[in-house]
Parts: structure tokens; sequence; C-alpha cells
């Protein structure tokens, strides 16, 4: 009887017993391969499963961040847009290394030709391998260039550069220089180059330029004309302008005097430029658009055209730009409100394309718009995308969509030829997306400048890619042996005989940091003029801000305190031509970097002991006080000898003395209180003055002669209404 199989080998139990897979090696080889991918399962579960985890950790945390966003913005202390460069650096891979230095070896070749065939003179004509003096013979391709040089790390060109302006740069040329152009290249070019190294020669050249510019704001409004000889003085506007001053011409000085103003502590600059936002304020309208012809006469516009491009363009461009200079306080608020006041104006100008949906910014003439808009007002992404920190959520991110969709439209005006480089305006006709107007291409910076707002901004590297574009097709079409040249045709290539001095501050520069970490030139330490020239943030504090002052600016300087202060006898002096910035070891009242307390009018040059007596039908600061320090003055004759040579009539400014009794002190009088705040310098304090003191009677003013350098005194009577400042004990009593 044949044995039968145990009920335990055909029961379902079978397959837990050993034995069955022990007979038969196929049945272990697939329990083996079971269990492995059993094994690899399990394990790349709980892998994804920490990935997960890890991941929407990651997103808790930055929704966190966006609610704090959120609640910064309800409570007015955040920004919509949180500049990525104030959180932490851009990645830099070893691609944006590569393009840097093809970059920096561009500046090198275009700045190597420039000193070979162009040493000193304003630009080079590489075609021709020699310099021309577009701007009076001022150098301007080298100070232009000199931030550039600075920031790629190019020491020796940079020390050149640097020696020549120290020995060769000489204002005094029999020329109609442009107040505009002027500016930001030469006095925005010094100042930055000033603030990266810290070199005094630069600020010293900077304030002699501003003083020869400054008699264009001699108008009747403050609003300068547009136009100076820098040896003689002598202003006006181009003819072809019919005696108007052009928008951007006359409201593009704001960021340089400003910084003039403080690194030297002579607040005449910023006053100047600050006034033109002042009388353009009164008159400005609901839509924040002024036309680009505006009268100096009468401060109000001519009926002309509204554009983001040429003759308007940089003047919006400063209303933010100022904003962000003073750190976005309460004192430069009124920057900002006509700056979004504008932005309005400019979303009505908006327009799209068919079929492709290109935004675009008409132009405006009269009451009809024009489909046109310049490669110039391809700044407006990189305004858009800088300014939209300040809005609301909603409205931040209204304002930065807008900035990415013209940031691409500019990108087409360079992808739309056949050279790939964008010619100088475009027309957007019904049906067609854009046609080519002006054609050439003369190296403009204006699309690269704003993809690297951009790309700051977002972190995106599409706009590193656009910016690589760009460059690739200067490069291609542009670069010869002896420089780079424009392009007098895009569509054919042909070129021009011109190397623009903006093509080394601005095109190469904004293309150097498209490419660069964001820790180098951060946004939240700098600020670029319209030239690229990157001047640093200084915080400003109420008591700074601009005046809407009645009176006018015309042939008057305004006072600004300064002085040492002594023990018993009050010693207010200043010396002739010194400067009232913070030198070392000199004892200068804080204050002279804050406020203004006094307005004096200049008495046509002269010093008349009569005129200088408060009349009651008068104000005070309509009657009393003189030129600026150092300036010559004609003195009245009198019984006196104010000169051992007594045929001398003409004497400077040597010092102005005040004297007043010990015991006659403010304090003890007890007519002022004193509130100290930050004044944004370096830590320093400055009071601010709620009541007017007694004022002392007796007024000594120091006169030095002009040929033998006699000193004489002349004493003067001084109204007792004029408010006064002193020190915190109230130990001194200030003059201005």
């Amino acid at each position: 009887m044949p044995r039968g199989r145990s009920s335990s080998s055909s029961s379902k139990w079978r397959y837990c017993n050993p034995s069955y897979y022990l007979k038969r090696p196929k049945r272990l080889a697939s329990l083996f391969i079971v269990f492995v991918c059993a094994s690899f399962f399990v394990w790349d579960r709980q892998t994804l499963v920490r990935e997960h985890e890890v991941e929407i950790s990651r997103l808790s945390e930055e929704v966190n961040q966006l609610k704090n966003m959120l609640e910064e913005l309800k409570s007015g202390d955040g920004d919509a847009v949180k500049l990525i460069s104030g959180k932490k650096d851009l990645p830099d891979e070893p691609i944006d290394v590569e393009r840097r230095q093809k970059v920096k070896e561009a500046m090198i070749h275009a700045w190597s030709s420039y000193e070979k065939y162009a040493w000193g003179h304003d630009e080079l004509q590489p075609q021709s391998k020699k310099g021309i003096d577009s701007f009076g013979g001022l150098g301007a391709t080298l100070i232009d260039a000199l931030d550039t040089l600075f920031i790629m790390g190019l020491d020796e060109q940079f020390q050149r550069a640097r020696d020549w302006v120290a020995k060769s740069l000489d204002f005094n040329k029999d020329y109609d220089a442009s107040v505009f152009e002027t500016t930001i290249r030469v006095v925005g070019g010094l100042l930055s180059a000033y603030d990266l190294s810290g070199d005094k020669v630069f600020l010293e050249k900077a304030r002699e330029i501003a003083d020869r510019l400054l008699p264009a704001w001699d108008t009747p409004t403050g609003i300068p004309y547009n136009t100076i000889n820098l040896a003689h003085g002598n202003a006006h506007n181009p003819g072809w302008t019919g005696g108007d001053s052009i928008l951007a011409d006359s409201g593009t000085e704001q960021l340089e005097f400003i910084a003039l103003s403080q690194r030297t502590g002579d607040l005449k600059y910023q006053l100047k430029a600050e006034n033109v936002i002042s009388e353009l304020n009164k008159t400005f309208p609901d839509d924040g658009l002024l036309p680009i012809y505006i009268s100096p006469e009468r401060g109000t516009g001519s009926y002309s055209t509204i554009t983001f491009g040429a003759m308007g363009d940089s003047f919006y461009e400063y209303l933010l730009k100022v904003w962000i200079q003073g750190n976005k306080t309460s004192a430069v608020r009124k920057y900002r409100e006509m700056w979004e006041k504008s932005m309005k104006g400019l979303l009505s100008l908006v327009r799209k394309t068919t079929p492709s949906s290109f935004t675009y910014i008409c132009e405006k003439n009269g009451d009809s718009l024009s489909d046109k808009m310049d490669e110039l007002a391809c700044f407006a992404p990189g305004m858009l995308a800088l300014g939209s920190s300040g809005y609301g959520p909603a409205d931040a991110q209204k304002i930065f969509s807008l900035a990415e969709e013209l940031a691409w439209t500019c990108y087409n005006f360079y992808q739309s030829t056949p050279t790939k480089l964008a010619g100088e305006n475009y027309f957007f006709r019904p049906g067609e997306d854009m046609s080519v107007g002006t054609s050439w291409n003369i190296l403009r910076p204006e699309t690269v400048e704003s993809l690297f707002y951009l790309w700051r901004l977002t972190g995106n590297r599409t706009y590193r890619e656009w910016g690589w574009n760009i460059f690739q097709a200067f490069e291609k079409n542009s670069r010869i042996e002896t420089g780079y040249v424009g392009l007098k045709d895009v569509n054919t290539g042909v070129k021009d005989d011109m190397m623009q001095s903006f093509f080394l501050a601005e095109t190469l520069k904004y293309l150097y940091l498209l490419f660069s970490p964001s820790s180098e030139i951060s946004l939240d330490e700098w600020v670029f003029n319209t030239e690229a020239h990157p001047l640093r943030i200084v915080t400003r504090h109420d008591g700074e801000h601009i005046e809407k002052s009645k009176n006018r600016q015309t042939g008057r300087a305004r006072g600004r305190k300064v002085g040492h202060f002594g023990n018993g006898r009050t010693l207010i002096t200043l010396e002739a031509n010194q400067s009232p910035g913070r030198e070392e070891g000199e004892n200068v009242d804080d204050d002279i970097f804050g406020r203004t307390y006094g307005r004096l009018r200049a008495l046509a040059h002269k010093l008349d002991p009569n005129a200088l007596k408060c009349k009651p039908n008068k104000t005070c600061d309509d009657r009393w006080g003189f030129d600026v320090i150092g300036s010559t003055v004609n003195v009245p004759k009198t019984k006196k000898t104010y000169c051992k040579n007594k045929e001398c009539k003409k004497h400077t400014l040597h010092k102005v003395t005040q004297y007043k009794k010990g015991k006659d002190s403010l304090a003890a009088q007890g007519k002022r209180r004193y509130d100290r705040k930050q004044s944004g310098y370096g830590g320093q304090t400055k009071p601010v003055f709620h009541k007017k003191a007694k004022t002392t009677k007796k007024i000594v003013l120091r006169l030095q002669c002009q040929s033998c350098k006699h000193v004489s005194q002349h004493p003067i009577k001084r109204c007792k209404h004029f408010e006064i400042g002193g020190d915190k004990k109230g130990k001194g009593t200030s003059l201005f």
C-alpha cells in the first residue's frame, strides 16, 4: 500500500514550512526576490515620506515668512516685494562666473582702446582711432568708467584714471555744457568713485564742477536752464526748445546734488535741486504726468509731448530713487507720493499688441496717444520692479507683473531684428506686434538695466539668459579691434564710429552685475543714478525734507548753521573758503548736516550796513544776510579804513564773529526746549528748536583784503527777530 502524503504537506500551512523551499531551489529564489522587492518598496516609501516631510517643512517656513510680510504690510512697515539681496545671496554658478569674466574682458578691451587712442578726451571714435570732445573736453568716458573699473577690480586702470583726475582734469572750459549730462556723468561719476574708494580728490572735483553748474538755477522759479558756459557761468536754454527747460534735464539732478550736500555738509546743492521738485509739485497734475517742456519763468508745463522716453524718462526715475536714497523715511515721502501719482498716469498709457500681446507704453500728444515707444523707455521695467516695494500686496503684484511684461517687450526689441540688437524706437500699428522706427543702435543700456533689477528682485535665471543673449549680440556686431561701435542700422549691421561713454558706465556695468552675486553693490545699500553710478543710501529724517517755500530761490543763498562754541563770550566763526564738512580736529556743530534755520538774502553782493537793519514792513530773511562765505563783496564807503591800501575796494569775507555776554545765556532765560533726534550722519544728533530766543544785537564781520590780505572788522546791527540756535546746554548762539 503506497504511502500517502502527510496532511501537513498538502495543507495551506505548507508554505510556512522551511523544508518546502529547501527541497526546491526555485521556490527559495522566488521567496528571496519577493523579499528584496518588498524591502525596496518599504525603504522607498519611507524615503519619500521623509522627503515630503522636509518639503512640507520648507513650504511651511515660506508660508510663515509670507504671513509675516503680510503682517508688516498691514502695519505699514514692510515691503510688498522683499529684496532677495536683503535676505540671502543669490546663487553664483560656474557659468555665471565664466560669463562675468567675459563681460570684464569686454570692459578691458573697451578701456584699453580708449586709453590708447582717446586718453583724456570725452569719447572714442574707434574706426578713426581718435578721441572726440562731445562734452567740452571733461574726459567724460574716463570719469564715467571710474566706478566700473573699481567694481570689476581693475585696480591699475583705476589708479591711472584717478591720477588723471587729480592732475589733468580742468573744468575752466569756454564751452556751453549740458547741465543734465554734466551732472549725471561727471558729478555722478566722481561722487560714485568717492563713495567706493574714499579718495577725497573725487569729492573735491565733484564739488568744483557742481559750483560751476549752480548759476543755471538762478531763474525766477529755480527751475534751471539746461545749458551753461563752464568758464563764464552764462546759462540759457537751447533755441529749439523755445526758451523752455526740458523736464528730464531739469528734474534729474536731485540724487547727485543731495549726495554732494551730504558728503560735504554744504546744503546749497541739495536746496537748489530739491527746490525744483517743490516748484513742480505746486502744479503737479492728478495723473502725475508732466510735458517735456517746462517754463523756468512760470514753473508750468507747455502744451507738449508726455513720454517716458527721451526728455521725460529720468524725471520719473528720480522721484522714486530719491525716496530710496533717503532710505524710504517720512522725510522723503513726498517723492514717493509724486512717483505713485506718475505711475497711475503710466498705467493709463499702457497698451497691448495683437496677436502676441506685447505690452508697451504710449506717448501722449495733447489728447491723443501715439503707439510709439523708445528703447530709452525700457528703463521703466526696472523702475517699476524697484518701486513695487512700498505698495500693498495687490498693487505690488500688479506693478511687478507690468514690469515683467514690459521687460519681455524690451527684450523682443532686440530679438526682432536680424542683428539681435534693438533700434532706437518702435511703433505698434494695428494688427502688427512691433516694427522698428529709427533703426540705429548706440550701445544703450536701458534693457539690460531692467534685466539686472528683475534678476536681483526675483532670482529668475531667465533674465540672466536674456542679458547674455544681448551681450553676445554686442560682441558679434559691435566689437572691433579698436573698441566697440554702434550700428547705423540694426537691420543691415552697418557700423558707426562712436563708442559712447555710457557703454562703459552703464551697459557693461549692468551686465557685469547681472552675473555677479547680489552682495556686489547691494540694492539695500546703494542706489544707481541714471548713468548707473552707485551712490550710498543715507537715511534722512524729518527736518531735512523738501520745503514748499513761498520764497523764490533766485537771487539769494540759503544760510546754514555752523560754528565753534566757546565759553563766556560766544564766538561763532567760519573761516573763508573753509568747507563745513567733517574734517579731522574740526569742531563743527552737528547741525550743519541737518535742517537749515535761517534764509539769507544776498543783497546784490553788497554789504550795506543800512540794508542790514530789519525794517518793520519787511521780514527779516528778506533784509538781512550775505552770499556764500568766501565770496567777493563791495565794501561801502565809510569813515573807517578797511584796508592799509586805501585804493582797495574789494574784500573777501574772512570771518563772521558774533559776540554775546556770558551771563546772558539762553539756558538761563529758559526761552527754548530741545528734542534730540538722530540725524543719520554717523550717529550724530541735532537739536530741534521750538521757541525763538533773544539774540545779540551786535555782529562783527571780519573782512580780508584780496590784494594785501589785511583783515579788518566791520560791526553791524542785527534784528532781534532772528531765530538762533545753540548746543544742548545753551552755551552758544549761531549766526546762521
